[in-house]
């Protein structure tokens, strides 16, 4: 259908009314809000990942075609099914205590809603203890902490340590990131995933989801 491509391609060019407006056709022309959320917005936002791995697209334009996103969406949340569906993971997000940068997490909840998933975010400054009580609370598949700071990443440990104390950490998998995260240091502190970046994370949560 040449209205959906047109939608996708205004996730791409970053045009947030046009966005809106395809959206509103698409539906008054009967389709469902789901074929144009998976027909059309989240293949628009992969192809917005796509640019920003393969260095075309920047921070700034990722955050305005995931704005186009948004807008999209406020329009397609009510009518959507709220049922999770089949492949579709429920991701608390934060950045961890005593860090207050909030651009990384941004992108990255930004970029997982424009791939289907369902996101908490907690904000920045994230305890132990609030991430405990949303995974508690929310039942999420996955929990992605982000740190910007040396100083602060030493806080990551600290919510494995206080979710294994509540007897929840086998229930979901752990994701960290951030400037001063590596691979390694995911691994030596007990963590599931990491990623470097916002798009990296979207495939490791789809791969991990199988």
């Amino acid at each position: 259908m040449e209205s959906i491509q047109q939608l996708k391609e205004s996730i791409i060019q970053m045009r947030t009314k046009q966005a809106q407006e395809l959206t509103q056709s698409l539906l008054q022309d009967g389709m469902d809000p789901n074929e144009i959320l998976n027909q059309g917005l989240i293949p628009g936002m992969d192809e917005v990942g796509r640019l920003f791995t393969e260095g075309e697209y920047f921070v700034p334009e990722v955050l305005v075609a995931a704005k186009a996103m948004n807008g999209a969406m406020a329009i397609l949340e009510p009518l959507l099914s709220r049922e999770k569906e089949r492949g579709n993971a429920k991701i608390v997000a934060g950045t961890i205590e005593g860090d207050l940068h909030d651009i990384g997490k941004n992108l990255l909840c930004m970029m997982l809603k424009g791939a289907g998933m369902h996101i908490v975010d907690l904000g920045v400054d994230v305890s132990p203890e609030r991430f405990s009580k949303a995974v508690q609370e929310e039942k999420p598949d996955f929990v992605a902490i982000s740190a910007l700071l040396t100083s602060t990443m030493m806080n990551i440990p600290r919510v494995i340590a206080e979710l294994q104390q509540k007897g929840l950490r086998e229930s979901v998998k752990i994701l960290v990131g951030g400037a001063p995260l590596t691979q390694e240091y995911a691994q030596q502190i007990g963590a599931d995933g990491y990623s470097a970046d916002a798009s990296e994370a979207v495939a490791l949560v789809r791969t991990m989801m199988g």
